[in-house]
Formats: C-alpha cells, structure tokens, sequence
C-alpha cells in the first residue's frame, strides 16, 4: 500500500509539471542579454584584480540592463540596475538565459572559511535579489557566530528548474549544474588554498551539491530542504566532508515521496531522504519553518548553518 501510495504521489506530481507551467518555462530566459565580461582566473590574493573583476561586472550588468530595457523587459531591466549598484562584489556574471552570477559577502582576500550557498527551484535574475538576502543573513549569522573571517558566496551558476515543471524531477540540469559547481569550487579553492571551503545547499541545490560532491575538497556539505540528492547514502556521494541534512517541521518537502522511478530515457525522483537514519549524514535542527525560511533571521536553522559555514560544526547541538 504506502508503495502504491508513493507512487501515484509522484504520478500526481508528474502531471502538475507537465500540465500548469509552460509559460514560467519561457519567462526568464527569453531576455537578449550581451556576452559576459572576459575575466582570466580569479586571484584573491590580489585585492586590486579583485576591484578590477567587480567593475567589469558592473559594466556588463549595466550594459545588460540596457539590452533588457530596450528588449521591453522593464522587470529584468529594474533588477540588474539593482545589482549594479556601487560596492557589490559579484565574481561573474552573465546575463544569457536567465543569468548565472556569484556575488560574494565579506573579505574574500583575508577569509579562512568559504561557504557557498547553492539554490533551488525558481532562482534566476528576476528572483535573484531574495536569494541574495538569504545570503546577507547567512553572512551576518556566521560573524555573530565567531565567524569573522568566513566568506560567503550566493552562487547563481545555473539554470534552476521551474518549482512546478517537469525539469524539478530529475537530476538532469543538476548534472550540467554540478560540472559548473565543481570547476567554480576548485577555483575558490585555488584562489584561497588554505580556506576550508562549505557547500549549503538548498532544496534542488542539494541534488545539484550531491551531483558535485565527488572530488571536491570541501570540508562541509550542508543539505536543507532537500527532495532527495539522488543518492542512497552518504557513502554513494563520494566525499570525505561532513555531510550535513536539516529539514525544517513545517517544510512541505516533507511530503514529497523519496523514491527514484525509472522510466524510459530518464529517472524521476531523488530517493532516500537525507535526514534519514539510512542516509547517514548528520542531521541538525532547522527548527519550525517551512521551504523557504532557512535563512531567515531569528531562526534555529540560519544558526546551525552559520556555526557549520564558520567553521563551528562542533557547536551545533547534537553534532
């Protein structure tokens, strides 16, 4: 019975994808945006590079936001005016199909500690600035936490699935994402050799962190709000970091069935729950909130994150 209940759950899923969404599909990447600044390879050590690499973003944001406006697209065009402000430190850019950027938090030059947030579903340019208030708490948390010199970095590196589309299902953008993932990581690794390096994973992003995680030199790897990773095991992620899980009570992935059907051509779902005694990571309480409440001030599960990405896991209780 409960497997015949997972899988018409998961039917039921399935058909909202494929039936409610198509116009959300053709929403954000449909803006022209110009090619993306050309950058040689990122060097915090160098603080005066590091300034040259935020302006020319700055330009190139600019310079997008004016090929949205003139595309009719005041939205897109409002946001990357938005994000071109003076002061914000974005390591890339690019403005093409529905836009990737890294923007980072802190002295990335000086930092002993790297966290970088990875997210789910729905997150492109349009939505950009909510995840990069997430990424703002996250950076405050882990000073109060006694993380002074950890940075933290929203990495918008993909193109994320739409919440309800066919595309959430499978692993197949965090398979394309998890390559960009991997060679962004190394980079930071290369630029600050000696900083242990934290992957924070929200929701889709943790299949996309799950997809990335073999041969990285990450010291943590955080899943929250997770559907699933696509492994069975923290064994099968091919990892030596610590591997973390959370899921808030009153987060509706909860009821999101952790199966992995395969059908011709593809597999859909992402199989055992990550804060499953079976899955074997080390589950943290992330409180009472729901999907998207992680990172909100005041809450159980922005301050176990924080300790995790200053480097502090042994403070977070029950670890």
């Amino acid at each position: 019975m409960a497997s015949r209940l997972r899988r018409t759950l998961l039917a039921a899923l399935v058909t909202a994808a494929v039936v409610f969404p198509v116009s959300a599909a053709a929403g954000p990447s449909a803006v022209p945006a110009p090619p993306p600044a050309a950058l040689g390879p990122l060097d915090a050590a160098e603080l005066p590079l590091l300034q040259a690499r935020f302006a020319a973003n700055r330009d190139n944001i600019r310079e997008a936001a004016r090929v949205a406006a003139d595309h009719g697209d005041r939205r897109r065009a409002a946001s990357l005016d938005v994000m071109a402000a003076g002061g914000r430190q974005l390591l890339t850019f690019d403005g093409r199909d529905g836009g990737r950027t890294a923007e980072v938090f802190g002295d990335l030059a000086h930092a002993d500690r790297i966290a970088l947030l990875v997210p789910g579903s729905d997150t492109n340019l349009d939505t950009y600035e909510r995840f990069r208030a997430g990424a703002v708490t996250l950076f405050d948390a882990t000073r109060a936490a006694g993380g002074t010199r950890t940075a933290v970095v929203a990495w918008l590196g993909y193109a994320t699935p739409g919440t309800v589309s066919t595309d959430v299902l499978t692993t197949g953008r965090a398979d394309d994402a998890a390559r960009q993932l991997r060679a962004f990581a190394r980079e930071m690794k290369a630029a600050r050799p000696r900083a242990g390096l934290s992957l924070l994973c929200h929701s889709y992003g943790s299949v996309v962190c799950a997809r990335a995680a073999q041969g990285l030199d990450a010291a943590d790897i955080a899943f929250y709000g997770s559907p699933g990773t696509g492994a069975d095991s923290v064994g099968e992620l091919g990892t030596r970091a610590t591997v973390w899980a959370g899921r808030g009570r009153g987060d509706w992935i909860a009821d999101v069935p952790h199966v992995r059907l395969e059908l011709p051509g593809t597999d859909i779902g992402f199989g055992t729950d990550p804060v499953s005694d079976g899955f074997g990571a080390r589950v943290f309480d992330a409180g009472d909130g729901g999907h998207s409440d992680y990172l909100r001030p005041g809450t159980v599960s922005l301050d176990n994150l924080a300790l995790i990405a200053a480097g502090r896991a042994g403070q977070v209780p029950g670890a």
